[in-house]
């Protein structure tokens, strides 16, 4: 287990138009000067977060998987956002893992988003996964799921924390900032593991604002890098194992936590 460099995108988004906003993602990608091991995008990165699932939605072989594929070919980097997904009847946010070598793994979003339709026209998932790179274990979750703490809970087992990195691909509106940061940042500190939550900026087809505000956080709760409020930003922090190792070795907190089971 190295250190592990991870790359938050933070940008606008076209309303609805899955071509300009990869053409977009292309081009900051292609800014990027130096390697990184993972470049992380927004909740619905392609299309905004939108409620029009029927015209929007697109399966596991559309355009937006063809465009992680090549970046993290491209950039031999994983590549992190979810996407409208169309499977048979039924409409997924799915958050997607894509490797370098072209196996992915998948997230149905838990929590839908009840102030707006998506708990109505989509379905939500029922298990979480956890992923294994460069020798990290990394649990990614979507936007809405930051409010649950018992599902973003680390747990500790054999000795063993199971997740050292927490991940949220988002679109939280500007009116919740506040929140989104706090929480951000206590999922950090409650979970002892780092969090990375990368938001949008600028308005979606509803007239909603996003102000970005993405931040990588430490896991003694101290924001180590984070987004320019309402810019187009690409940034990058190199997370320490021994910053984790260290803290975690000084203040053992998970032998103490409590066991229960979730059911979904």
């Amino acid at each position: 287990m190295n250190d592990l460099k991870i790359t938050l995108i933070q940008s606008d988004v076209f309303w609805e138009d899955s071509l300009k906003n990869l053409t977009n993602y292309r081009k900051m990608i292609s800014e990027l000067q130096e390697p990184t091991d993972m470049i992380i995008l927004p909740e619905m990165f392609n299309t905004g977060f939108s409620m029009h699932p029927d015209r929007c939605a697109e399966t596991m072989d559309g355009s937006a998987m063809q465009f992680l594929t090549e970046i993290a070919s491209g950039k031999k980097c994983m590549v992190i956002g979810s996407i409208l997904i169309r499977e048979e009847r039924s409409y997924y946010n799915r958050l997607v893992a894509m490797y370098p070598d072209g196996f992915f793994q998948c997230y149905d979003k838990r929590h839908l988003f009840i102030l707006t339709d998506e708990y109505k026209l989509m379905s939500g998932g029922s298990a979480r996964i956890i992923i294994n790179w460069k020798g990290w274990k990394i649990l990614p979750l979507i936007c809405y799921d930051l409010r649950f703490p018992v599902w973003s809970r680390n747990t500790w087992q054999e000795e063993e924390y199971e997740y050292d990195l927490l991940i949220y691909p988002s679109n939280w509106p500007a009116s919740r900032s506040h929140v989104f940061k706090s929480l951000l940042v206590a999922r950090a500190i409650e979970n002892v593991a780092f969090v990375a939550g990368v938001n949008r900026i600028g308005h979606d087809g509803e007239g909603t604002l996003y102000l970005g505000e993405s931040m990588i956080v430490d896991p003694k709760g101290r924001i180590i890098a984070n987004g320019e409020k309402k810019k187009n930003t690409i940034f990058s922090a190199i997370l320490s194992v021994s910053v984790l190792k260290d803290f975690r070795g000084s203040f053992t907190i998970g032998p103490g936590w409590d066991h229960f089971r979730i059911e979904t």
